[in-house]
């Protein structure tokens, strides 16, 4: 999980030269990190071993040895369609891995966004990933974790085949105890769900499943299910049929034999796509489908240059830096230009409360159109960057100050069915957006939900009232089903504190989580869970940027929640 830790340490430097700036995510051996090289100028994605508290040095030891191995791995393949290692760094003992930075997005990501590929896109992926692992299986590296997560699909239409952390070497010794995966159940072989020996053919039948995957828009097997029992599917059950039937499903179908020597090669593969893929030197992505599939990782704060005098311009105007050369990944298209800061793209994976209140804003700034989707998503404002006008001495904007005055809102959490007793009011800060939604969350009885949305699109303050709550739940199932709805690795919460709201059953609760959403959009959500009525359970929520949760907490939040209060 993304722990607060992690986020206090993202300007950390690893071995005098790799400065640490976000979090992508994280992998089966630890944390991912975007970094900057400082020596080279370019961005690079650092792999960070993560060690639970308390974990045996024996064990501790046995997961550095598989960074290293993911490392040699890597290390003995030079592809294009292979995540390439630049160095390994150490930093007080521990082996930091660096790799390329690969900016665009995963094929899952793509896949949740777009649905299916067409043919021309998935012979485009299928024949990257069969190169790659033709790559691996000649240096003697069988992957053993194919699947959407692990295939990157860069900006410019590269496609790589990234993630060898669990990769085995044949001349190697395997490591098999306690803790090593074997790769994701709804993509696995088989025979390495059986226990059986792994080998190369084992790859072979992964691919077919994330073909599987790209052409269908889901895996072949439920990746939610119940581990075991997924397992026991693909052991046992009848292999999954395409409903697609172009040539495509064909390959699938000859990949996902359960027989590991039956199944199709990998030049075989390569051999069948040749007349479905596209034109030399073009792409059937667009920068468009990349960039909506999922937000760019936020680009890396430059080390300041030494100012430039041109004796044509006038002083107070902007100065340049040297020009650092090309970028290091170029994109076949024009892309956006970004702010002075790092600004996220938003996706459509994107949590429900923010797709609406995406579309209030929107609604109110349609001539933004996809510009303001974009501000909105990296916590910015809406409003376009003034230019700085030469001959003009430049003014600093003023710092952030908190709002104005609050006014007093009042607001109803009625049921569409007509539950009574859902009058509150709450101080809310000028020009905020409010709007209705009833949900009905997993596990838990009907809610209505009101939002308040600054303008800025940067914070969001909700009120949710849960009728009949009690006397059958408790809090925890809440914070429970709040939990559910992200992934295990992006969603970190404190422990609660004891607030004076009670009930018949309960105390209330504060709870504070942090949330990071394809790598890149971090949210800070402050919460307090409150019983009233002896039957019903209110949550008022604020969401911040987690760069600005401290300003959030103290400047807004601390002064909304102890306004509320139920209404007649």
């Amino acid at each position: 999980m993304v722990s607060e830790a992690e986020v206090e340490q993202a300007t950390r430097v690893i071995a005098g030269r790799y400065r640490l700036v976000s979090v992508i995510g994280h992998g089966s051996m630890g944390t991912v990190w975007r970094a900057y090289d400082e020596f080279l100028h370019r961005p690079v994605a650092v792999k960070e071993i993560r060690l639970p508290p308390g974990m045996p040095q024996g064990q501790a030891d046995e997961v550095r040895e598989r960074t290293l191995r993911e490392a040699r791995a890597i290390g003995v393949l030079s592809h294009p369609n292979v995540v390439t290692l630049h160095d390994i760094a150490h930093e007080n003992g521990d082996p930091y891995v660096v790799m390329e930075l690969v900016p665009g997005s995963s094929l899952a990501h793509l896949l949740r966004s777009q649905g299916p590929l067409d043919t021309t896109q998935a012979a485009a992926v299928a024949d990257a990933v069969a190169a790659a692992l033709q790559a691996a299986h000649q240096a003697g590296i069988t992957h053993r974790d194919v699947k959407p997560a692990n295939v990157l699909i860069a900006t410019d239409g590269r496609i790589k085949l990234a993630d060898f952390g669990i990769a085995h070497n044949i001349s190697e010794n395997t490591l098999t105890k306690t803790g090593i995966t074997l790769g994701s159940p709804a993509y696995i072989a088989p025979e390495v769900a059986s226990g059986s020996e792994v080998t190369n053919n084992a790859d072979l039948w992964s691919l077919g499943a994330t073909l599987f995957a790209t052409i269908e828009g889901h895996a072949p097997y439920d990746p939610e299910g119940d581990v075991i029992a997924t397992l026991l599917e693909v052991v046992n059950g009848d292999v999954p049929k395409p409903s697609n039937t172009g040539p495509m499903a064909k390959v699938v179908s000859s990949l996902m034999i359960k027989e590991p020597t039956d199944r199709m090669t990998l030049a075989e593969v390569r051999r069948r796509m040749y007349g479905l893929l596209p034109e030399p030197g073009t792409s059937p992505f667009t920068l468009e489908d990349i960039t909506e599939a999922e937000s760019f990782i936020p680009a890396p704060k430059q080390p300041e240059p030494e100012p430039v005098v041109e004796p044509e311009v006038d002083s107070t105007g902007p100065s340049l830096a040297d020009d650092p050369g090309p970028l290091p990944f170029a994109p076949s298209q024009p892309m956006l230009e970004l702010d002075a800061e790092p600004t996220a793209r938003i996706r459509r994976g994107v949590p429900r409360s923010l797709i609406y209140a995406a579309a209030v804003l929107l609604f109110l700034a349609a001539a933004g159109g996809g510009f303001a989707a974009t501000r909105y998503a990296g916590g910015k404002s809406l409003l376009p960057t003034q230019p700085t006008v030469i001959q003009q001495p430049v003014v600093q904007p003023p710092e952030a100050t908190p709002p104005g005055e609050f006014a007093v809102r009042n607001g109803d959490a009625a049921t569409l069915k007509g539950t009574k007793g859902g009058g509150f009011s709450i101080k809310v800060p000028p020009g905020w957006d409010t709007f209705v939604e009833e949900r009905q969350p997993k596990n838990l009885p009907v809610s209505t939900r009101v939002h308040y949305v600054s303008p800025d699109g940067k914070y969001e303050l909700t009120i949710e009232r849960f009728p009949d709550f009690y006397p059958s739940r408790k809090i925890n199932q809440f914070k429970d089903s709040v939990q559910s709805t992200w992934p295990r690795d992006a969603f970190v919460a404190s422990d609660p504190l004891i607030l004076q709201y009670t009930n018949s059953f309960e105390s209330g609760q504060y709870w504070k989580y942090n949330t990071v959403d394809a790598g890149v959009l971090r949210r800070t959500t402050y919460s307090n869970l409150m019983p009233m009525n002896d039957a019903d359970l209110w949550v008022v929520s604020l969401t911040v940027p987690t760069v600005e949760e401290d300003t959030g907490k103290g400047a807004l939040f601390d002064k909304i929640a102890p306004s509320f209060t139920l209404t007649p």
